[in-house]
């Protein structure tokens, strides 16, 4: 097999972001996924496409949006997300613990990486659907999250991957990587195994971005904690961890939070891991306009906390940790009309009743008498004086409760009622390896390992506890593309060997 000057470990967003990236300084690129043809694309594929990055107006957004008709400029409320807004939403998330020179990298090439994106052919669109309410006449977007890519995260992996392959990038998959191969100057390859071979493939670099641990339940139960093993897989199925087992083989140091994950209310039917035909469909993230109950028939969250892209990616957790691992989230008719798209799917566990009465009896595994105290109490909190405004935290709020609602709180009076099921789906780790602002990994005295970079959901010390939505696809391709230009200087300062 020849020698390459880049090899990149993995075939989703970050992993296709970086191979493009060196491909543009005319390097020889390799892209190894383990995942069979159909199933390649790694968590991007299982995505809804948002990506999270500064912009000032909507001129900026145009630059990357240019189908936007004259009615949707004039009927649309885009607002802003400046670069402050991102530093403090990437401080507040992770308690401050998220590392400054990574988020400095990530938040200063936001908006930059979304265009070259656009430049390299991936389209995208408004998040009308996710991300927009219609307020005073026109669709106002809230939380700093406005734009998806074209078709979702199936749309975004397909047309990435036509870029690459229409770029000369060579794509093996069913190849997965087990070992990296090095010397004392540095890494020369990898080690694959391919229908039950192995071989050593040389390349004067390698890119890891082939994804963290979480469908890994042996290290999901040591690194998260007992009882993580019973969580669902968001995505795909080949996320084991293997990128960062063989850099930490060969030195590379951990790094980030470890014992913590992006994890989301996910449906309680849902199979072990990720179904392509579903993709994110099993999500359950309108629970902002209604209350959530486990067992016991007892509110466990403040549901209206903060806009569901502040909140989401840690109530997993919390929903795991009730009994028997489940809980459901409760609506009225006031707000059916607000519930995603998600509600709606053929595979959703819901019911459904005229009468809180006849709804408490049909929630499984509930003890339906403190179900009804648990509502009641919740109603009389309400304080429905102060207006219901999804586009804004609105502060109507319930007070005197264990656990108080701080906004978007309705009295749940309105029939039909309606109730979903749900558990916990784990979507990524957040502990990883440690990289510098190049991406180049740092091994365990501090030092850089010639030749070895990293991007993606293998990259710790970004997110800790919780974590910004559409802020993942963003990291990945900012230092996706970080890394392949930092591989292609590599390769330019060493001899070359063909």
């Amino acid at each position: 097999m020849a020698t390459y000057d880049v090899i990149v470990v993995g075939a989703g967003n970050a992993a296709l972001c970086a191979a493009l990236s060196a491909r543009e300084r005319n390097k020889s690129v390799l892209v190894l996924e383990r995942a069979p043809e159909a199933e390649k694309g790694g968590n991007s594929r299982y995505t809804a496409g948002a990506m999270r990055f500064v912009y000032e107006n909507i001129e900026d957004l145009m630059q990357i949006l240019p189908d936007l008709t004259s009615r949707e400029r004039t009927e649309t409320d885009f607002g802003r997300y400046t670069r402050n807004m991102f530093y403090d939403d990437m401080g507040r998330m992770t308690q401050y613990r998220c590392d400054p020179d990574l988020v400095e990298v990530l938040v200063e090439n936001s908006y930059q990486t979304v265009q070259w994106m656009h430049k390299q052919g991936v389209r995208f669109m408004p998040m009308y659907s996710r991300q927009a309410f219609r307020k005073d006449g026109r669709m106002k977007f809230w939380g700093g999250l406005a734009v998806e890519a074209w078709g979702g995260g199936e749309g975004l992996i397909s047309t990435l991957h036509q870029i690459a392959k229409d770029a000369g990038i060579d794509i093996q998959t069913g190849s997965r990587v087990t070992s990296l191969c090095h010397n004392s100057e540095g890494i020369t390859g990898v080690q694959i195994r391919k229908q039950r071979q192995s071989s050593d493939v040389s390349a004067e670099t390698v890119i890891l971005a082939c994804g963290g641990f979480e469908a890994n339940t042996e290290w999901r139960t040591r690194y998260l904690g007992p009882g993580w093993e019973l969580a669902k897989v968001r995505g795909t199925r080949f996320n084991t961890g293997d990128g960062i087992r063989m850099a930490m083989d060969i030195g590379a140091a951990p790094h980030g939070n470890w014992s913590g994950c992006h994890a989301v209310a996910w449906d309680n039917n849902a199979p072990e891991t990720g179904d392509l035909t579903v993709g994110d469909g099993f999500q359950k993230h309108s629970y902002p306009f209604g209350i959530m109950v486990n067992a016991n028939g007892d509110r466990f969250v403040d549901e209206g906390a903060d806009f569901r892209n502040y909140t989401y990616a840690k109530y997993g957790r919390e929903i795991l940790a009730q009994p028997n691992q489940f809980a459901w989230q409760i609506f009225d008719g006031q707000v059916e009309h607000l519930l995603r798209d998600e509600y709606r799917i053929r595979q959703v566990t819901r019911v459904t009743a005229d009468t809180l009465a006849e709804l408490s009896v049909k929630l499984t595994g509930v003890e339906s008498e403190h179900f009804l105290e648990t509502v009641q109490s919740y109603n009389q909190a309400v304080k429905d004086d102060v207006p219901f405004d999804p586009t804004v935290k609105d502060g109507r709020c319930t007070t005197g409760l264990a656990i108080n609602k701080s906004n978007w709180a309705n009295r749940l009076i309105v029939p039909p009622f309606s109730a979903y099921q749900i558990t916990c789906g784990i979507t990524f780790t957040f502990g990883g390896l440690r990289i510098n602002p190049q991406a180049s990994v740092i091994d365990t005295e501090g030092d850089i390992i010639p030749g070895l970079f990293a991007c993606g959901e293998l990259v710790g010390g970004l997110f800790y506890f919780n974590y910004p939505g559409g802020s993942g696809l963003t990291s990945g391709a900012v230092f996706g593309k970080v890394a392949g230009q930092s591989a292609a200087n590599y390769v330019d300062k060493q001899p070359t060997i063909k």
